[in-house]
């Protein structure tokens, strides 16, 4: 659908004769962002179609062996049942037998204790296998409430940012939510002159918010990235290339986050990227400022969901 109207734009542009090269270039250009965003949204479907695939296994994974474990049961039920008909077979088989002989009094009595031995061995292993498998049954409804509960924490989390950062509307800060996690992309114009890695007062006080609402969650784990276009550092100084420079700004950006008191260091992580992780294209200026961002990628803490992963058998 994108495709046919930026065609259409584009078909209505160059039959007017009248329209300027200006107005040709911004369709152009539109085009060219209308592609990359259905390419973009493409991207975070088949994204979401993995993540939403890799539970749909885990989910069928965890009912198949509890099928397994209801299949089992039935079995020990059924071993039971037949259990209790051989031990009622006995007990008649033994009242027949009382006249009888003191020797086949003595046998029938060793074969009714064998068999309630075993019918005791069998009730045992009953009761195991159904503690087992109401614990089972129980971790599991705690795992499905444990994700739903990190996933609408996420979402309140994005909600709390985007207030947050309310103030840096169009200068350059998107906030989203995907694959679980929550992105906060600063674009360079909002941080960073040219070249620099020193963050200007604007982008600290944008950093600065996010840092107050990363002290509310000290639960989240914080990598913070660094992204450049494709044109080669040409400073000088102390920055070797690309990759060293988006090192270096993303370390910026967590030494201002580590100023937070309330923020657990041990959840902060800098990362460089360079330019081998764009947004849009480097043959456009718009796409190069696009690609010249730092991204602070907020992820839940999955300890609990392994654990309980872990536990589940």
């Amino acid at each position: 659908m994108i495709k046919k109207i930026a065609v259409g734009l584009l078909v209505v542009a160059l039959s007017t004769s009248c329209v300027s090269k200006k107005i040709y270039n911004d369709l152009e250009n539109k085009f060219t962002d209308l592609k990359r965003e259905n390419r973009t949204i493409a991207d975070e479907n088949a994204d979401l179609l993995k993540s939403k695939n890799q539970l749909e296994l885990d989910r069928d994974g965890l009912k198949t062996d509890l099928g397994k474990a209801n299949a089992e049961l039935s079995k020990l039920k059924a071993d039971y049942a037949a259990a209790q008909n051989k031990l009622k077979v006995l007990e008649d088989s033994y009242a027949a037998l009382e006249k009888n002989s003191s020797d086949a009094l003595q046998s029938n009595m060793k074969k009714n204790r064998d068999l309630l031995e075993q019918l005791d061995e069998k009730g045992k292993a009953l009761a195991l296998e159904q503690e087992r498998l109401s614990k089972n049954a129980q971790r599991l409804q705690e795992l499905e409430n444990l994700i739903a509960a990190k996933e609408a924490s996420m979402k309140k989390l994005k909600e709390t940012l985007l207030n947050a950062l309310n103030g840096f509307e169009g200068k350059g800060l998107t906030v989203e939510q995907k694959n679980g996690k929550v992105y906060v992309s600063m674009e360079n114009k909002l941080l960073f002159n040219s070249g620099s890695y020193a963050v200007g007062s604007e982008g600290k006080k944008a950093v600065i918010e996010v840092g107050k609402v990363l002290g509310d969650n000290p639960e989240i784990a914080v990598l913070i990235e660094g992204h450049t276009d494709d044109d080669s550092y040409a400073g000088s100084g102390p920055i070797a290339d690309n990759w060293d420079l988006s090192t270096k700004r993303a370390t910026a950006i967590v030494a201002i986050l580590s100023e937070n008191k309330n923020i657990n260091k041990q959840n902060l992580t800098a990362a460089g990227r360079s330019e081998y992780a764009p947004l849009g294209s480097n043959a456009t200026a718009d796409g190069k400022a696009k690609n010249r961002r730092i991204e602070i990628i907020l992820t839940p803490r999955l300890d609990e969901i392994a654990e309980m992963l872990k536990e589940i058998n």
